[in-house]
């Protein structure tokens, strides 16, 4: 570091406290006036050592100052969640695992504060609490998105959530059922969720993209049910339609012509009038409420005598599983189940031992056609 004559500026210097401890004292590449560095040391030589290492870095342009991560946390995280582009219910859920599940351990120190250690060791104790492992990942996402702004803002020099596998859990495999089994639920519950029940397993749209739809959304002469939007619920009980989260997900997804008569009895009798009308609607003609429907649900779900631990949802993980046994390629998949990326769908190309069957069996039909030349 040269001054404005060429010669060489002193850069740093090392000196003995009364202690007996040595400090670091180097220029700051920003104001150029002589600051401490953060620790002492035990000797002359590790003193010096530490100046060459942060003189490297600063040469390098991998100095970050020490002061810059002591923005309070709950200040830059309360900050950093208003000024994110969320969606409502997105909003509300983040707000919600950041007061419940990080302020409470990081809120009261510093963006700087938070290191690895501490990360591993929240992890754990969230855990051991009896926290739910997807909330937990949930929080550590969040936690980890936090912190990634932090280092672009450059108030540390990398982000400390690096602990393997925090940010994904193994989901346990759900339920399927037989198409029996799920005439069986439909057949159970209460005439005006039959359908909801029907459309759910052979298109696979959600609880929210089912509530949502309207009598317009429904081509009975292409067979086709059209998802245009998604209903929400927030916590104070307000509903709202919003648009899928990606377009992958404003979709026309076809049902089987065996189900034309169940939807055309359904949009007659239950259905809310005019083209604008909901599919769905409670008993008293009100918007469809997933806590209400419940009910229903687990009454029908004990009258079929189906698994106990049987979701709603799992009448999608159903759908998919038949789709796929019915010969979907993941692309098809993907477009029904509204997903723009093919991970979620290729967990439904797996092996099953009825499509393995049905492989065994064409090829021996080929060894028929070719009259079994080649093996004699």
């Amino acid at each position: 570091m040269a001054n404005k004559k060429g010669k060489r500026r002193s850069f740093g210097s090392v000196r003995q406290l009364p202690s007996g401890r040595w400090q670091v004292r180097y220029r700051d590449p920003e104001t150029g006036q002589l600051r401490p560095a953060e620790k002492t040391y035990a000797t002359k030589t590790d003193a010096q050592v530490a100046l060459t290492h942060i003189e490297a870095d600063i040469t390098r342009g991998q100095w970050s100052d020490p002061d810059a991560g002591a923005v309070n946390f709950r200040e830059y995280a309360t900050a950093w969640l208003r000024d994110r582009k969320l969606a409502d219910r997105t909003r509300e859920r983040n707000e919600s695992v950041m007061r419940l599940h990080i302020l409470p351990t990081f809120g009261a120190g510093s963006v700087a504060d938070v290191t690895t250690a501490r990360v591993r060791s929240w992890r754990g104790k969230l855990l051991a609490a009896g926290v739910g492992e997807p909330t937990v990942v949930k929080a550590y996402q969040l936690l980890r998105a936090l912190m990634n702004t932090a280092v672009d803002d450059e108030l540390i020099r990398r982000n400390p959530c690096r602990v393997k596998g925090a940010d994904r859990y193994d989901v346990p495999e759900r339920p399927v059922l037989t198409v029996a089994e799920v005439f069986a639920v439909a057949d159970s519950i209460a005439p005006r969720y039959r359908l909801l029940v029907l459309l759910a397993a052979f298109t696979t749209l959600r609880f929210g993209e089912l509530a949502a739809l309207r009598r317009r959304d429904i081509d009975l002469e292409g067979l086709t049910v059209t998802v245009r939007r998604a209903q929400a619920e927030l916590q104070d009980g307000r509903l709202f339609d919003k648009a899928p989260k990606s377009a992958a997900g404003l979709r026309s997804v076809s049902f089987p012509a065996e189900l034309l008569d169940a939807v055309t009895h359904h949009l007659e009798h239950f259905a809310a009038p005019g083209r604008d009308g909901h599919v769905f609607v409670g008993p008293q003609g009100g918007q469809l409420r997933r806590s209400n429907f419940r009910d229903d649900w687990v009454k029908a779900r004990k009258a079929a005598g189906v698994t106990a631990e049987l979701h709603f949802h799992d009448l999608r993980h159903t759908g998919n599983t038949l789709a796929s046994m019915a010969g979907a390629s993941t692309r098809e998949l993907m477009t029904r189940m509204g997903h723009s990326s093919s991970r979620a769908a290729l967990i439904y190309q797996h092996m099953t031992s009825a499509r393995d069957r049905a492989i065994a069996d064409r090829l021996g039909a080929m060894i028929r056609d070719d009259g079994g030349g080649a093996f004699d």
